[in-house]
């Protein structure tokens, strides 16, 4: 008889590996399950202000932190949540260790002992489950590993908080930098947020109301009292993500990336968007073009809903938001109650840096994807290029300038939305490649700007058949990696090795999904745990795996190309440095290994600009990792951490990719440098064809 499953997906799976079962009865078959969580997840005693806002699309700032302050920490939820991420993160994400006092040259950044952290914040009182969620949040982002982010959806991006003036830092022509409002600000806010641009052109002062389109392109001079670049070193401070100041930094400004619908997206920056409604105004004093009195005015942010959850009182917003939904936790993959033809999503999945991924495209493919407490949301960008030939596939478009020998890959992601997205990015490239090729492309601009990542498989692919067939390239075109191997995992492989606790291949932990360095196949019954390797970092004792391989062959549904696409001396990776997980994999390996140029544009004079970050290895979550436990019988093993009981998640940074120039440590943490930062002016900040040509005439003039 044919197996059906009910399956949740962890971040990066090399299965869609778990089976979900209704909050009713996660792991316990207790009816009563979520109304005991309701009762110890919220206490109100403060009015319904939920009330106020059910139903509507924008609603201010204050008025959604009421909502979210009518919620009393429960002591059993704040242990719950203290013991998920701990347990978590202690046995399935060996980057923690690291991050104490992380390597050279990321050892001034970042120094975030969670532990610490975590046992300080056991001991803290706090009035609101928000402000409890707030110090756990901001505690994890501090290890800058984006995909190491605690989220909670009673929370995060609930609603989304707006301006209508993303900011772009420019150098002029004398060379000094400075902070500015972006030229095209107006129009794009006029189109994204029609139904709400008339408050915000109300609440300039007299002699500016209904000019808020006379803003484009205006010097910042302060923001809130001070220098505006105070801000943005505050934003780097608390956003996480990235391990690189400068990556960080370039956060807080307007960017772009080709979107899910193959379109060019328009990114509006940390400054003006934001998760959590913390906000409800900024002060600026501006020098408009063309003025040279400086002017002060006040713009409100706004809240536009987000989640697809509806409430209509507190009680309603506390059920259906704040407690564990269906696919808060993982489930044994083979227990009777789990088999179903209905496929439930990971909650984590709607804060990926990637396109919606449909369940299906992440069965036994391997991911690596950056997560963020913002979802990816595509703002239509006012400068729209147009692509050539017919070769596209969503996120990977193909241009050529007017030069007639530069072509342009705009990726904005390395996983797809679509039906058959993994074999169609795979053939999209190729296609393109050869297609730029053909038309007399010589040279290739990458513009990975934006990149979050996605198919580990699909970073081999284009390495592959860019720098055609040779060392750096076959068997695999990847980096060997590492997992973890603490008591856990080593508990976990040896009941699927010993007891058969996975004979369809539902886990992460199950060996069919990688190969040995040399790109061969475990044997069956294969321990790939073992032999451990065992470390002491920053005082903490780590256990590794032996180095593995992703399990991607040189040749997918394709026919990799005999020989080399483009010279790879004569590729350019293009980026503002937010290019994380696969895109950093890719990215690194065209730079160190095949002599590829890399360019960042943006940021700021004296802070060195790095032209990916995160590397990770493979990323996953809390709930497939649950799922692996309660597989193979061990939720009652000491280190496994406890269901969730409130709409939490938290993502990890599970296999780690071992250095290209030092095996020896994780790529993670080494260094990769632009070779260019190139400034932008107001006409090219945030224009992709304008950059696009500076960088050709820069490099290959």
């Amino acid at each position: 008889m044919l197996r059906t499953k009910l399956i949740i997906l962890g971040v990066g799976s090399v299965l869609s590996c778990a089976a979900s079962t209704l909050a009713t009865n996660i792991n316990t078959g207790d009816a009563s399950l979520v109304s005991r969580q309701e009762s110890d997840v919220s206490i109100d005693t403060l009015g319904d202000p939920c009330r106020a806002i059910a139903g509507k699309k924008w609603v201010s700032p204050k008025e959604v932190r009421a909502c979210f302050n009518v919620i009393a920490v429960g002591p059993k939820a704040k242990d719950n949540i203290l013991d998920v991420v701990d347990k978590t993160t202690a046995a399935f994400d060996h980057s923690r260790p690291y991050q104490k006092l992380a390597p050279p040259p990321f050892t001034g950044e970042i120094h975030e002992n969670l532990s610490a952290d975590i046992a300080r914040i056991r001991r803290t009182h706090y009035k609101t489950e928000f402000d409890l969620h707030i110090d756990v949040s901001r505690s994890v982002k501090r290890l800058f590993d984006g995909h190491t982010v605690y989220f909670n959806d009673c929370y995060d991006s609930v609603f989304l908080n707006f301006l209508p003036i993303p900011l772009v830092y420019i150098t002029d022509n004398r060379g000094v930098q400075h902070v500015h409002i972006a030229k095209d600000a107006f129009e794009v806010a006029s189109k994204e947020f029609a139904d709400q641009i008339d408050v915000w052109q109300n609440a300039l002062p007299r002699n500016l109301r209904g000019k808020l389109s006379s803003l484009n392109g205006a010097k910042v001079l302060k923001i809130d009292g001070k220098d505006p670049l105070s801000a943005v070193d505050e934003n780097a401070k608390i956003v996480g993500g990235y391990q690189a100041l400068g990556t960080r930094q370039n956060g807080f400004f307007a960017s772009y990336n080709v979107g899910a619908d193959g379109k060019m997206a328009y990114s509006l920056g940390n400054f003006a968007q934001k998760s959590l409604p913390l906000d409800d105004e900024v002060i600026l004093t501006i020098q408009r073009s063309g003025n040279i009195s400086p002017e002060t005015i006040t713009l409100p942010y706004r809240s536009r809903i987000q989640t697809r959850a509806t409430w209509t009182d507190k009680a309603s917003y506390r059920q259906n938001l704040c407690v564990a939904q269906e696919g808060t936790n993982g489930v044994d993959a083979y227990a009777p109650g789990v088999l179903s033809q209905a496929e439930t999503e990971s909650p984590i999945f709607k804060f990926q840096q990637q396109p919606p991924v449909k369940v299906a495209e992440r069965k036994h493919r391997a991911m690596s994807v950056a997560v963020d407490t913002i979802p990816k949301i595509d703002i239509v960008h006012p400068v729209q290029p147009t692509p050539v030939g017919n070769d596209g596939f969503t996120v990977s478009q193909f241009y050529l300038l007017d030069d007639r020998k530069t072509g342009v890959l705009g990726l904005g992601s390395f996983s797809g939305s679509s039906d058959s997205a993994f074999e169609g990015l795979q053939k999209s490239l190729l296609n393109g490649l050869q297609s730029l090729k053909a038309m007399g492309a010589t040279r290739l601009i990458i513009d990975v700007t934006n990149n979050g990542g996605g198919w580990i498989c699909v970073g081999h692919w284009l390495h592959r058949i860019l720098a055609g067939p040779k060392a750096s390239t076959e068997p695999h075109a990847g980096l060997l990696s590492r997992a973890p191997a603490g008591p856990l995992p080593l508990a976990i492989v040896k009941a699927i090795v010993e007891k058969n606790a996975d004979p369809d291949w539902w886990t992460y932990h199950n060996g069919l999904g990688y190969q040995f360095p040399n790109a061969t196949d475990f044997p069956p019954n294969y321990n790939w745990l073992q032999p451990v390797d065992k470390r002491v970092v920053n005082g903490e004792l780590v256990q590794f795996s032996p180095l593995i391989s992703d399990g991607c062959p040189a040749s997918y549904m394709f026919d990799a190309p005999n020989k080399p696409l483009f010279d790879t001396k004569k590729v350019a990776i293009l980026g503002n440095g937010r290019c994380a997980s696969t895109c950093a994999q890719f990215s690194s390996l065209m730079a160190k290994k095949e002599g590829s140029k890399t360019v960042v544009f943006g940021g700021r004079k004296g802070v060195q600009q790095h032209y990916s970050g995160i590397v990770g290895g493979q990323s996953t979550d809390f709930v497939a990792m649950d799922t692996d436990v309660k597989t193979t019988g061990l939720k009652n093993h000491r280190d496994a951490p406890p269901d969730l009981i409130t709409n939490s998640g938290q993502g990890i940074n599970w296999r780690l990719d071992f250095g290209i120039w030092d095996i020896r440590e994780p790529e993670e943490w080494q260094s990769r440098p632009a070779d260019i930062n190139l400034p932008l002016t107001l006409e090219t900040a945030n224009n992709p064809v304008a950059i696009w040509k500076q960088v050709a005439q820069l490099l290959w003039k």
